[in-house]
């Protein structure tokens, strides 16, 4: 069985945008038969935990250092590109 992977969530506090993001993103994976571990954090806090986590979902710029791959999630709170965006996390745990 693979490893279950983890989406880092990103925003200004760790708090407010982060948990509305992470809800709507689990949801709709749910739907699509998959499942993952999520953080939230700090925007400043993504480059020390990126490497424990397999993708990040950011509603806010992260540190260009970070080499796992890293999914805008203003597309959730403008709903502008929101099936786009779940398609991204989508392909990103199914790898």
């Amino acid at each position: 069985m693979a490893k279950q992977k983890t989406i880092l969530f990103a925003c200004g506090t760790g708090v407010a945008t982060s948990t509305a993001v992470n809800a709507t993103v689990t949801e709709a994976m749910k739907a699509r038969g998959l499942t993952f571990n999520s953080v939230q954090c700090k925007a400043t806090e993504a480059p020390s935990m990126a490497e424990n986590a397999d993708l990040i979902v950011a509603t806010t710029p992260v540190s260009s250092s970070i080499t796992i791959p890293v999914i805008k999630g203003l597309a959730f709170l403008t709903g502008i590109g929101k099936e786009k965006a779940l398609d991204e996390i989508e392909a990103e745990l199914r790898k």
